[in-house]
């Protein structure tokens, strides 16, 4: 087995709007090289049946096909945009989409057809991440800590990435302490608000949060929920939260509202951190949204910088991260840890299509 591998990672997040796949040369211990990315969007009609999926927890055969073909172009669109062949490339790392969360009953489900793109792509396929943590007693997620780890060894610490997508989700690292877990709803809320109400998937750099007043009291009702003053790792369901408390406020009042609910909510993570963070660094596709990060920064009382201002490519972290687990899964090395999902012990994961066994 080499030591370092070309592997592409793919990830379709819980905001069900695309396909991020990014190319990593990476030993999966403390090497790791970015070498590209791109991101397929998804058409609206598929992100509904995604959106729906995720509301039913049942995908019929035919979505799964598709979700994965699509996969399949995502990396066929990678290897035009890196100069590689499918020769090249060691393995994939496939971490398909998420239709059902609910560790508390042991259960985790990410739907995609792992053989399908073994064969479509003439590469080998590690998929399955979360279900041996949840199986153990862990929440499967967060799984990019790990990740975040690794690229953050030369930065000042006490140091926390914010990975926002439909969930968002904290890594708080320093110099002998690595702790992490879901902080509550990231875009999700927000953006089927803006679907609702607009048709448009999201609140372009948060104009209409922007113009909007905040109703302090929805807010204060929505942070009583449980979750939030629940002892860490924790992490949570992409419809743990509906759009019910803000139904009758309007356009912009709601998307105010709806984006301090997720910046309270992950200022409310600094409880559980060890000592107090010299900086956040956020990621994900919410770190487009300007007035998410300048409520942020003000909720956290600390610098909020994204992740291209120490080096990063935001969009491309989480496909990134299921690289360099592919990486980890193959050499048989921990993917999850205590003090990130909560399983007992350090703990791999993930399962292996060969092209050769197909």
């Amino acid at each position: 087995m080499p030591s370092n591998m070309l592997i592409i990672g793919l990830m379709s997040g819980t905001s069900a709007d695309g396909i991020d796949a990014a190319l990593l040369h990476t030993d999966g211990v403390d090497f790791a090289e970015r070498l590209g990315g791109v991101t397929i969007p998804y058409s609206a009609d598929f992100s509904a049946q995604l959106l729906q999926t995720a509301q039913t927890h049942i995908a019929d055969e035919a979505l799964v096909r598709e979700l994965t073909k699509r996969h399949a172009v995502a990396v066929t669109a990678l290897l035009q945009q890196t100069g590689y062949t499918a020769q090249n490339i060691d393995y994939l790392g496939f971490h398909g989409h998420t239709i059902d969360h609910a560790p508390q009953e042991r259960r985790t489900v990410q739907i995609g057809d792992a053989g399908l793109l073994a064969r479509l792509t003439g590469i080998n396929v590690v998929y399955d991440f979360r279900k041996d943590d949840v199986a153990a007693g862990g929440q499967g997620a967060p799984l990019v800590p790990l990740y975040h780890q690794a690229v953050a060894k030369n930065w000042q610490k006490p140091v926390v990435l914010i990975n926002i997508g439909g969930v968002a989700n904290v890594t708080y690292i320093d110099e002998d302490r690595l702790l992490a877990f879901d902080t509550g709803v990231g875009n999700a809320l927000l953006n089927d608000w803006m679907q609702q109400k607009t048709r448009q998937s999201f609140d372009n750099k948060g104009k209409n949060a922007r113009a909007g007043r905040v109703d302090e009291a929805i807010i204060t009702s929505l942070l009583q929920h449980a979750f939030f003053t629940q002892q860490p790792p924790k992490s949570l369901d992409r419809n743990a939260f509906s759009l019910e408390s803000v139904k009758n406020l309007s356009l912009e009042d709601g998307a105010a509202t709806l984006t301090h609910f997720t910046a309270k909510s992950i200022a409310l993570s600094k409880q559980f951190f060890p000592k107090e963070p010299v900086q956040w660094v956020a990621v994900g596709g919410g770190r487009h949204n300007h007035f998410l990060l300048e409520t942020l920064q003000q909720a956290v009382a600390a610098p909020v910088v994204t992740g291209e201002s120490v080096g990063l490519h935001s969009d491309f972290v989480e496909a990134e991260a299921f690289a360099y687990l592919a990486a980890r899964s193959v050499k048989g090395l921990a993917l999850s840890l205590p003090t990130t999902t909560g399983v007992p012990t350090p703990l791999t994961g993930g399962k292996i299509v060969r092209v050769d066994n197909l």
